[in-house]
């Protein structure tokens, strides 16, 4: 493989996996299931030890 094929590879199929990590987070930021894990995260700044 030579360094043109591995940048040609990278710019293809990079660019599909990141766009697939990014719709895979996205899914699971705003999976229903998560709510509650999010929500005792977002109030751990106001809490008082």
């Amino acid at each position: 493989m030579t360094y043109s094929e591995a940048y040609e590879f990278a710019q293809t199929y990079g660019l599909v996996y990141l766009v697939l990590l990014f719709v895979g987070m996205l899914i699971y930021a705003l999976w229903p299931g998560n709510r509650r894990r999010f929500d005792d995260a977002s109030k751990i700044p106001l809490r008082e030890d």
